[in-house]
């Protein structure tokens, strides 16, 4: 049997570039997610090409992802030249499948498996994937069943805005028709099991949990030269870094500062992320949040820096006093796992995929961000204890170095690969 050289993988919806801009619409964790894999797998002496949609005229449609060999992002042309937000890709996706087939035809390529991300770039996989006669894989990133259920609100509207059951039916096809699917955390497969199972969908034994990884070279403990980089934010700060969407948790987590800053004053809250410019939807959410600071009169105490630049990350984690991530919904969260490779502890929300890798009051800590009380309390004994900070931060660091590193998750999906090729 061939030994798997070359992949395809697919993540066909944002902004997908070899370095990208990450708080852009739709532009976040999962483009870190699968450049970060397609890197490792690359010095493991893998190929990796990344099939996205092209939709500006500007960027190349072979794009080199610069640091490493044998990765491309490669852009298929589909629908108009415009920008479609994920919930509405769904009618270029045939087209997309199409011209990705004759571009792989074109060029003579011959790739042993396609790897889909998220529902969108799975339905793409099945149909090139069956083209050519290779076995599909799926990582779905995130359930819409599961964001249905934990978003709430008017049914109707939300359908309107998040076209949730034509997304749940496109996964239940692709749960049912690749050769293995796999689930970044211990929650989302018994959300899985919880949401998905009927006469449509009877989960089998070609599920793995693989969690993403993390650039334990790049995000490490502060040396003396990380101490010395200048930023722009306050001298003690807690730092929360997402993409800006309506289920992050923002106004959770202004609720629960409001009662730390009335308590240890002095202290700062620093949300960052972002869009460099933002859209509707963005928007919308910055001035939910500027009317509950103003509306508590924080200004002073809270800064809202929106977009953070690649090279602003590190230290921003580096030098904050803790980080916090309040989703509401969140199957993952790699942004925690960044901040614990820093050597920094993390309260998170005890409802995403983050709390397989925390163990409450060990290595980080976990709430519930929609109690204000339960939030702030853990925020102020991080504040107060200073060495309980700094235990449970190392804790932190030495948990993701052992066992999240992208090439110890590199390693498992060629193990998967090989399993059911």
């Amino acid at each position: 049997m061939r030994k798997i050289k070359n992949i395809a993988m697919l993540s066909t919806h944002g902004y997908f570039d070899p370095v990208p801009q990450l708080g852009r619409t739709d532009t976040g964790g999962q483009v870190v997610y699968v450049l970060e894999l397609a890197k490792a797998l690359s010095r493991m002496g893998y190929k990796v090409d990344i099939f996205t949609r092209w939709f500006e005229k500007n960027k190349k449609q072979i794009d080199p992802v610069p640091g490493v060999e044998d990765v491309n992002v490669i852009r298929i042309p589909a629908g108009n030249w415009e920008f479609i937000p994920k919930e509405f890709i769904y009618e270029v996706l045939p087209e997309l499948s199409k011209n990705m087939a004759e571009f792989i035809k074109k060029n003579n390529s011959d790739y042993d498996l396609y790897h889909g991300h998220y529902v969108d770039a799975g339905i793409v996989t099945l149909d090139v994937a069956n083209n050519f006669g290779k076995p599909a894989f799926f990582t779905a990133h995130s359930l819409g069943a599961w964001k249905r259920d934990q978003m709430g609100g008017d049914p109707v509207e939300m359908e309107k805005k998040f076209n949730f059951n034509h997304r749940i039916s496109e996964e239940i096809r692709i749960f049912n028709n690749v050769r293995s699917h796999i689930l970044t955390s211990q929650v989302q497969l018994e959300k899985l099991m919880e949401l998905y199972t009927d006469d449509q969908y009877v989960p089998g034994n070609n599920i793995e949990i693989i969690s993403p990884g993390t650039d334990i070279h790049y995000y490490r403990p502060p040396a003396e030269e990380d101490k010395q980089v200048k930023t722009n934010l306050p001298g003690k700060y807690i730092f929360s870094l997402s993409r800006i969407d309506t289920n992050k948790g923002h106004d959770l987590l202004l609720y629960a500062f409001d009662i730390v800053r009335k308590k240890i004053p002095g202290v700062n809250l620093v949300i960052g992320g972002g869009s460099p410019s933002p859209g509707q939807r963005e928007l919308e959410v910055f001035e939910k949040m500027k009317a509950i600071i103003a509306g508590k009169d924080m200004q002073n105490s809270v800064h809202i820096i929106g977009y953070v630049p690649d090279e602003m990350l590190r230290p921003y984690y580096q030098q904050s006093l803790f980080f916090v991530l309040p989703s509401l919904f969140e199957p993952f969260g790699m942004t925690s796992q960044e901040a614990m490779a820093c050597g920094k502890t993390v309260v998170a929300s005890k409802y995403g995929g983050i709390k397989n890798v925390i163990a409450n009051g060990e290595n980080g800590f976990l709430v519930d961000p929609a109690n204000a009380e339960e939030f702030s309390e853990v925020m102020i004994k991080l504040l107060k204890d200073q060495h309980l900070n700094t235990k449970i931060g190392l804790a932190a660091h030495n948990n993701i170095l052992k066992n999240y590193s992208w090439e110890a998750q590199a390693k498992k999906h060629i193990d998967l690969y090989e399993k059911y090729k």
